[in-house]
């Protein structure tokens, strides 16, 4: 019989600054009596969200190693990824916009630079996770990034060096226990009331795209991988959740939408802001010398989205040499019309085939979602008329 909040014990680990604010004090981590916790901290004070953070894409990098075999890490903010990615060699477009330079790429640190770039904007600051001993040079990697901190199983004695001098000595890095094997039953206490349910202890893998469903059903491996690197990075996002992966790296993921064809329009959005970083106009932007490279990265993404006020393009001019010239509407039609076989995950069914259409104009070939709905059928349709490949895996991913 599985154990209750009134037989479990709770021994006390360590007291936190504060909780999700300031205010929100007292605030400490707790182990279960007669267990252990998943990590150790090697390095610096981590804070309430770090950890929930930290744990989440732990999981998130385990189980994708574990289903593709691959080197992988995740880039979290506020306990969903920004990103998430596997060791897939960059073409040489994306080096280029991951300003990669002469520096050498570790299979590890190719995972995290995939995982990081995928929306730089929305991983400044994250906290990092990968599913390797972090080498050297992927040291050097974090080592100029703005990050709060690190999990990995293990650190080789440079990197940990690296690391440990990283924001004054204040770069939190802990060692995550790959062996850890956490209780069946999971509980979480909202106002007073606890509420107990099974972990989401099922693992993602290739059964999972068995059940093809369309007229079409040749999945290559490339569409296998990402689809499954899709399914597995929306299993620990914040409901609704939809993403999309290109390249063994998700491109856009829209999380904690209350509609799931907003969560289908918010990824695909950020997916065609990474596509457009590729554009020639985008890759020669005259940056004067000098300019940082957040900065150039901001300036990129400012410069596809065009939405800024006239003060902000006062101060966007001068990070240029000349002026750029514009990025019309029509060079990012042209350009976006070849975005194509991407890779498109669901973390539970969809109910409309809006959100079919909508996948369609970003390229989307693959789909991966659970099925169930009284609209399946007419899902199914929808992939068809435009001859995707979709597998139902009959599982469920909410995660809140």
């Amino acid at each position: 019989m599985p154990d209750s909040p009134v037989t479990r014990t709770y021994r006390p680990e360590t007291p936190l600054k504060y909780g999700c604010n300031p205010h929100q004090v007292p605030a400490a981590i707790y182990s279960l009596q007669g267990s252990r916790l998943p990590f150790k901290v090697l390095n610096g004070k981590p804070g309430y969200i770090n950890l929930l953070d930290a744990l989440n894409a732990w999981q998130l990098v385990l189980e994708l190693r574990a289903a593709l075999g691959l080197p992988a890490a995740a880039s979290f903010k506020h306990v969903s990824p920004a990103g998430a990615a596997v060791a897939v060699p960059l073409e040489p477009p994306l080096a280029q916009v991951y300003e990669t330079g002469e520096r050498p790429l570790t299979p590890q640190g190719l995972a995290y630079l995939r995982a990081r770039q995928a929306d730089p904007m929305s991983s400044f600051g994250d906290f990092a996770a990968m599913s390797n001993v972090v080498d050297e040079t992927t040291a050097e990697l974090l080592r100029t990034e703005v990050s709060d901190g690190l999990i990995a199983p293990g650190y080789e004695p440079k990197a940990l060096e690296i690391l440990t001098r990283k924001k004054g000595g204040g770069y939190i890095v802990l060692q995550g226990d790959p062996t850890y094997a956490p209780p069946e039953m999971e509980y979480k206490e909202v106002f007073g009331v606890v509420f107990a349910q099974r972990r989401n202890d099922t693992r993602l893998n290739h059964a999972h795209l068995a059940h093809v469903v369309t007229r079409r059903k040749t999945l290559p491996a490339e569409a296998a991988r990402d689809l499954l690197l899709g399914a597995i990075t929306l299993k620990y996002t914040q409901s609704n959740s939809v993403g999309y992966a290109l390249g063994g790296q998700m491109i856009g993921v829209g999380a904690g939408q209350q509609s799931r064809v907003d969560c289908t329009k918010l990824a695909g959005r950020k997916a065609d802001v990474w596509y457009l970083r590729q554009h020639p106009k985008v890759l020669g932007l005259p940056f004067k010398a000098g300019t940082k490279r957040v900065e150039r990265t901001n300036a990129r993404v400012r410069y596809i989205e065009g939405d800024i006020t006239a003060q902000e393009f006062r101060e966007w001019i001068t990070l240029f040499e000349t002026e750029p010239a514009a990025l019309t509407a029509q060079d990012k039609a042209d350009w976006l019309a070849g975005m194509q076989g991407v890779s498109l995950a669901s973390d539970a069914f969809f109910p409309f085939r809006d959100s079919i259409d909508h996948a369609a104009k970003r390229g989307v070939r693959y789909i991966i979602q659970p099925g169930g709905s009284v609209a399946d059928q007419q899902i199914i349709e929808a992939c068809d008329e435009y001859g995707m490949v979709m597998a139902c895996s009959g599982v469920r991913l909410f995660h809140h």
